[in-house]
């Protein structure tokens, strides 16, 4: 069965409330992700929400929504839940978490994800890009430290929202893409949420911490991402300059 690419949104997120909602160029952002899934062509897409509000935003556009629970901790607890809903008898090997804050992902990204568990030891597959040097220390701004094991392919090692590794070299913005073997999916949701996730309030350290073996596809760019009001005007004026 091709993968579930299931987008998990809510309406409380705790830096920019109701983002999910806020207009770029006149569509909602949950609506511009529901366009980037759909384009890469992988795989069946529905958004999995606690808000009515934003189930009927998908459903105008003509996308699936799944309504879940209010009380998951995470994305990835919100995706595991939409997925028994939609194949509840797991014929799908592979459910991608594809975050609802990246309106400009870029082309390849999801392919590029997937791709990485054709290697049977790889649990979870995500992708990065070179971070751009005002981003170094900027919170929002997810930093992978990994172990490259090919030439576009580092093995996660950490993420965190400080700036690191030390030293020269280069810095990799991990983007919200996460394919998840069906197997790893339902280790990943039984277990409690551990302390690195807590503290650096990083859904996948929780992976991480029980072993799983998480690569990343290296892109060219990483897109604008959507996690302060000043995030959202910075996709707005990359949406109006795509107009023009």
């Amino acid at each position: 069965m091709p993968p579930l690419i299931l987008i998990p949104a809510r309406m409380n997120s705790t830096r920019l409330p109701a983002k999910a909602l806020a207009l770029i160029g006149g569509k909602p952002l949950i609506v511009h992700v529901l366009e980037r899934a759909l384009e890469a062509k992988v795989g069946r897409v529905a958004v999995a929400t606690d808000s009515p509000e934003i189930a009927a935003a998908a459903r105008a556009f003509g996308a699936e929504a799944i309504m879940t629970r209010g009380d998951h901790a995470c994305g990835s607890d919100r995706v595991f839940e939409a997925a028994a809903t939609l194949d509840p008898e797991g014929r799908c090997d592979v459910v991608v978490n594809l975050q609802g804050d990246q309106p400009f992902l870029p082309a390849g990204a999801l392919a590029s994800a997937l791709a990485l568990l054709e290697d049977e030891s790889v649990q979870i597959g995500t992708v990065a890009a070179p971070m751009a040097a005002e981003e170094a220390d900027e919170a929002n701004a997810v930093k992978l430290v990994g172990s490259r094991v090919g030439p576009r392919r580092l093995r996660a090692l950490y993420f965190t929202r400080a700036r690191a590794p030390y030293g020269d070299g280069p810095l990799y913005h991990h983007l919200g893409v996460y394919a998840f073997r069906r197997a790893a999916l339902a280790r990943f949701a039984v277990l409690p949420v551990s302390e690195l996730e807590r503290r650096e309030r990083l859904e996948q350290l929780r992976a991480l911490e029980d072993g799983m073996r998480i690569d990343a596809a290296l892109l060219d760019r990483a897109g604008v991402s959507v996690d302060t009001p000043r995030d959202l005007q910075a996709a707005r004026d990359a949406a109006a300059r795509e107009r023009q």
